[in-house]
């Protein structure tokens, strides 16, 4: 009888200890995966910062153009991360046009005419060093070929809800005159409804591939002067030949902004010119 109670016993402890460890094997697993999740939270951030550092470096000359980049433990230690997580920057780089990696030669700067710098991840690694890549001459001539022609088109071609669309950004830039940033956004918006209201294909995917570098020659400009009066007067001139259909008004307006837009832009790359003289 004791025997059996004894055995009844051991039984009922072997019981709950198993149950105690799969508790805490549980606990364990959870634990676990909580901090996996952190660290894949963490690790884009970590990336995206890492990315950031190369590619400014690479902006700045410290790697320049045709010369290998060090080796992926060199970058390791002067960068503080993983392989893995150079190897995942160095991808970035490449799709961006700044970086091409060979089998058994390793990862080389490429020459500046490569680089996609109208992507938006650029032009901001480029920051101060932008001037000397002569990026906003090179917009205001893409949109001198390109607004005057569409704002003419637009006269003639715009629907009712496109010169609505145009008279409400308009309307924000007028009310947002003392904030940069948000006389910017609205900034964007009129010259990208004006680009597709002239229904040309080209302008329109033209649109698309140009809009980060337009956001950033429209808030480089917005930011340096002291007054966007000027402007707003001018882009409501422009709707109102839009809604007049008067093309060769359209077209007047549109030279008209891009003359401000580079007496704007002569202040923007003084603005950048100390700013990249402060860093030097």
């Amino acid at each position: 009888m004791r025997l059996s109670q004894s055995r009844k016993i051991s039984a009922k402890q072997v019981s709950a200890t198993r149950g105690a460890w799969r508790r805490g094997h549980l606990e364990l697993v959870a634990r676990e995966q909580d901090l996996t999740s952190i660290q894949a939270e963490r690790r884009p951030r970590v990336r995206r910062n890492v990315t950031a550092a190369i590619a400014e470096d690479i902006c700045a000359e410290r790697y320049v153009s045709g010369s290998p980049l060090p080796r992926e433990n060199d970058l390791c230690n002067i960068y503080g991360v993983s392989r893995t997580v150079i190897r995942e920057s160095l991808k970035i780089l490449e799709s961006k046009g700044l970086v091409r990696g060979k089998p058994r030669i390793g990862t080389t700067v490429c020459d500046k005419d490569e680089w996609n710098i109208l992507d938006q991840d650029v032009l901001e690694w480029m920051g101060p060093y932008i001037k000397g890549f002569d990026i906003l001459g090179c917009i205001i001539e893409a949109r001198r070929s390109i607004e005057p022609a569409a704002a003419e088109y637009a006269a003639e071609r715009a629907t009712a809800q496109e010169i609505a669309d145009l008279d409400n950004a308009w309307r924000q830039m007028r009310d947002f005159g003392g904030d940069p940033e948000r006389f910017t956004e609205a900034d964007v918006m009129f010259h990208t409804v004006l680009l597709k209201a002239s229904h040309n294909q080209v302008f329109r995917r033209l649109s698309s591939a140009i809009h980060a570098g337009l956001k950033y020659a429209l808030h480089a400009s917005n930011v340096a002067v002291d007054s966007r009066d000027e402007a707003i007067v001018l882009h409501g001139e422009l709707v109102e030949a839009l809604r007049m259909r008067d093309r060769f008004a359209a077209r007047d307006c549109a030279n008209r902004m891009l003359d401000l837009a580079v007496r704007d832009l002569a202040a923007a790359e003084k603005v950048i010119g100390r700013t990249k003289a402060t860093r030097s």
